[in-house]
């Protein structure tokens, strides 16, 4: 992995340490911008699925189907 510095503003720090403190879920900031980069990637490439698809003209698939093949690719649970 690469090594980055970046700044935060205090209140996107504040946000990062509380979720990594309280929640548990997180060892650190790190690991959670990593994460949060990865969520915003498989949004952008359900977007871009979307966008190609009515590009197309053509589909047989609902844009509710469509995200739910993106999440089956991505082993996203379904909310009930």
């Amino acid at each position: 992995m690469t090594r980055q510095s970046i700044t935060l503003t205090e209140q996107n720090d504040q946000w990062l340490r509380l979720h990594v403190e309280e929640t548990g879920e997180y060892s650190s900031k790190s690991e959670l911008i990593n994460d949060l980069i990865r969520r915003a990637r498989r949004v952008e490439a359900i977007n871009q699925k979307l966008a190609l698809a009515e590009q197309s003209g053509f589909t047989e698939q609902s844009p509710a189907e469509i995200l739910a093949e993106f999440k089956a690719q991505l082993k996203i649970p379904e909310l009930p």
